[in-house]
């Protein structure tokens, strides 16, 4: 005779003659010789003090399909019937008729009439229906992960600060796109919809509720069935209590009990690594890590060294695309924002279509030094703004001619469409023996100290000099401007487009701050771009003019200029690291030796570093010590990947991350340093008074720091404000902070927020600094 398949039937012992008539109706099936299995029932399943889960689950892993009562909805159970539907078996659910037992609580939880169950009025009609055929037929459902959301939460209908903490911890993790169940939008939990988002999970959170709690009684069903689940299809599932409830012996061992909140910190941090490793289990990046960490280049942090590879892996964000579009005239952006890859990226495409013309021109502040210190200073506004604007007007037209007669030396001589043109500019253009030689620095120096040796043979220093109209084209022009526009426009009607970009205009500004007149030099390179633009669309060419500066630069400048804002700016300012995130995923995937441009940023960031570090989600913990700046993620990840290679491993560690963040944090530091003084003189070694400070700071504390640092009570606002602005310090009100980047840059947000908050705002300083200046993250 074939051996009987032992099947497993589970029910509650807590209503005596309940649990002795579904023994003795098992009992009888299995007398019945037909009957193809043999029942195994589980009498003692929720005694205290017999630990015997192990068994249990074995049982339900060799029998064909489940039997459970679900007349009483005792907890172990219930966690049985999950697990048998997790490991693809059916659940045979059965309920006495006659019995109240928790009927109202299971319409409550909303699992079990989804799932359906068979009554029964009498137990021979229950051993009658164990006799008969079962189909053991399992629930269908698909087991593709979803990699966007790949955490579930079951959320309890009363919320407190045990679930508000480990939401934050989970959103820190890197995981705040979870999906969840909650009670306030979903009454009941169907348990289709429940093993579809179990299925879908890379990592499930179930947080049970101490009964006293309101409807907590419906709530720990609902992660009962929920961890059976986890269980049966094997997921990585987060079982937290806490310390008072009396866990269910069958989830005994695996509950995470909390005593305080700083133990879900712990918990979640622990935990949230193994979701990562699950999914990678399941669904395998393709990428091989072998040597990979060791053999990759991401490019150079910056963008002057990378100037042959850029193209690669260069994001083309918005700005970008308004730019390439002729829409903006400024590009600004904070030191390593990506300014000068987006000029490299600008002006290579452009290129590309060899019909334009561009001129891409990198002034430097200190060779207009001379010019500053003999002439602007000495003029009044008006006549200095003039004066600069006509300065940069006949510059920009004297590098367009250059630039023609340097693109077309060998081609005019073949081609009769530009020969005459051509012989025409450069006679017009060397009449006075301006020199072509050098680049084009050494070319705006000698023009600049040519119009210094006019000026001061012709006024000598007058101050507060008037010049009329005349006497400004006396003194710049060297060539008859209006005869050079004339044949640079004709010419130019045989081109497609010019495009003049200037960058580096603030490079070696003087150290002791910038004023009034840089500003002007600044606002009126601008204003004589929008001229050059202007007159050439009126005879048909099309000219565009873009000025690249540093954004922190130029709104201190600007602030209080009468026009301020009305260029057309394209600003540079980062704040989704998702952005981030896929900057860094282009060049991480050029930098392999296979093709992964369709790998996502998560698929190969965790096969080139952990996935955690201190409970955070390690490219999260990473971007928020950037201070927003592509620049300096990329130097973050070479330092992080230094310190892994010069082990031989071939994965980013947690040592590596710490001491791959102390050396960054100490280049930033003195980078910052520099680059707050280049714009506030005072600031000076500023950022090392903060030295061994708190974290948390309040106004006063701030202010004590300031007068350590020399820094005239007068000024303490206005340097506070810059702090902020720069990002090197933020604001805390109550459990929240937020930084420039937070806040689309906009420091009033910051400012009304404090002043609002009062007392109970507080001043941060950003985690980037803390390891160079010694300040302890919690």
């Amino acid at each position: 005779m074939a051996t009987r398949q032992k099947t497993f039937v589970a029910y509650a012992s807590k209503d005596k003659p309940l649990a002795e008539g579904i023994l003795d109706a098992v009992r009888k099936a299995n007398a019945l010789q037909a009957l193809p299995v043999i029942y195994e029932p589980w009498p003692f399943n929720d005694v205290p003090g017999t630990p015997l889960v192990s068994p249990i689950l074995e049982k339900i892993g060799e029998s064909p399909y489940l039997v459970a009562d679900i007349t009483y909805l005792n907890l172990n159970v219930v966690y049985e019937i999950g697990y048998a539907v997790g490991m693809d078996k059916r659940a045979f659910l059965i309920r006495h008729k006659g019995t109240e037992g928790d009927k109202l609580i299971a319409k409550a939880v909303g699992i079990f009439d989804t799932l359906g169950y068979f009554e029964y009025d009498t137990f021979d009609e229950l051993k009658d229906r164990l006799a008969a055929h079962i189909d053991a037929t399992p629930l269908s459902f698909s087991k593709a992960l979803d990699r966007k959301s790949p955490v579930y939460l079951i959320e309890p209908p009363d919320r407190r600060q045990d679930i508000g903490v480990m939401v934050s911890r989970i959103k820190k993790a890197g995981y705040g796109r979870y999906r969840s169940f909650t009670p306030d939008e979903d009454t009941r939990l169907s348990a289709t919809d429940a093993i579809r988002q179990v299925a879908a999970s890379s990592g499930v959170f179930i947080p049970m509720q101490d009964p006293a709690q309101d409807g907590s009684e419906a709530h720990n069903i609902r992660c009962m069935f929920i961890a059976g689940l986890c269980d049966g299809m094997g997921k990585p599932k987060l079982l937290l209590a806490p310390s008072t409830y009396d866990v269910p012996l069958d989830v005994r061992d695996d509950a995470k009990r909390w005593h305080h909140l700083s133990d879900i910190h712990d918990f979640v941090a622990d935990f949230c690594p193994r979701i990562v490793e699950y999914s990678a289990q399941v669904e395998p990046s393709g990428i091989d890590r072998t040597s990979l960490l060791q053999s990759m280049s991401i490019g150079d942090p910056r963008a002057e060294n990378e100037m042959n590879t850029l193209d690669r892996y260069y994001l083309k964000i918005d700005q970008y695309d308004r730019a390439i579009n002729g829409e903006v005239n400024l590009v600004v952006g904070r030191k390593g924002s990506g300014k000068t890859a987006l000029f490299i990226s600008l002006r290579d495409k452009i290129r590309a279509d060899r019909r334009n013309i561009v001129l891409d021109l990198k002034p430097e502040g200190y060779q207009l030094i001379r010019m500053k210190e003999d002439i602007l200073e000495y003029l009044s506004e008006g006549a200095r703004q003039h004066l600069i604007i006509a300065f940069w007007e006949y510059l920009i037209y004297l590098e367009i001619a250059y630039k023609l007669l340097e693109k077309d030396q060998r081609a005019h001589r073949y081609n009769p469409d530009i020969h005459d043109a051509y012989r025409e500019l450069s006679g017009i253009y060397n009449a006075l023996n301006f020199s072509p030689e050098g680049d084009f620095s050494e070319r705006l120096s000698v023009l600049s100290e040519r119009l210094s040796t006019r000026y001061q043979e012709k006024y000598g220093r007058q101050d507060t000099r008037r010049l009329n109209a005349g006497e400004v084209t006396e003194l710049v022009y060297q060539h008859d401007i209006r005869q050079l526009r004339e044949i640079i426009t004709n010419y130019l009607r045989k081109k497609e487009a010019v495009w003049v970009l200037f960058d580096n205009l603030d490079k070696g500004w003087s150290t002791q701050g910038v004023d009034v007149i840089d500003a002007t030099i600044l606002r009126c390179l601008v204003d004589a771009g929008r001229k050059v633009e202007r007159e050439m669309r009126k005879e048909g060419n099309v000219v565009h003019c873009i000025v690249f500066v540093r954004n922190d630069v130029y709104d201190h400048l600007m602030r209080n200029t009468p026009d301020f804002g009305k260029e057309m700016r394209a600003t540079l300012d980062w704040n989704d690291p998702d952005m981030l995130r896929e900057m860094l995923r282009l060049r991480l995937v050029s930098g392999m030796h296979t093709d992964h441009s369709d790998a996502s940023f998560h698929d190969i960031w965790h096969e080139l570093c952990i996935s955690h570090y201190r409970g955070e989600d390690t490219s999260s913990y990473l971007i928020r010590r950037t201070l927003m700046r592509p620049r300096n993620l990329l130097k973050i990840f070479n330092h992080c990947r230094g310190f892994a290679t010069n082990f031989n491993r071939d994965i980013i560690s947690d040592t590596d991350i710490e001491k791959g963040l102390k050396t960054y944090s100490s280049d930033l530091l003195q980078e910052l340093d520099a680059e707050l003084t280049q714009v506030f003189p005072s600031a000076k070694d500023l950022l090392y008074h903060f030295m061994d400070s708190k974290k948390a700071m309040t106004a006063a504390e701030i202010e004590v720091i300031f007068k350590e640092a020399g820094v005239d009570e007068s000024e303490h606002k206005r340097l506070l404000e810059f702090l902020i602005y720069y990002g090197v310090l933020g604001v805390r009100i109550k459990d929240d902070e937020y930084f420039i980047f937070d806040v689309n840059y906009d420091l009033k947000v910051l400012e009304i927020r404090a002043s609002r908050a009062k007392g109970d705002a507080f001043y941060v300083v950003n985690p980037a600094f803390g390891p160079a200046l010694g300040i302890s993250e919690d």
